[in-house]
């Protein structure tokens, strides 16, 4: 049975945990954290009074 012999096995899972663990981290983070989000103005707009016909 081959699928009980480890030394394929072991290499293949070994070097694809490298490549997850490496490489891919770096490609993804460098998609998600491209740009920092700014604000358009700091000042808070001011609110309306809100109009209560039923009062």
């Amino acid at each position: 049975m081959p699928q009980l012999n480890p030394s394929p096995w072991f290499l293949i899972l070994l070097f694809s945990w490298i490549i997850f663990l490496t490489i891919l981290p770096n490609k993804i983070t460098n998609h998600l954290f491209n740009s920092n989000p700014t604000l358009k103005s700091t000042e808070k707009p001011k609110p309306n009074p809100w109009n209560w016909p039923w009062l």
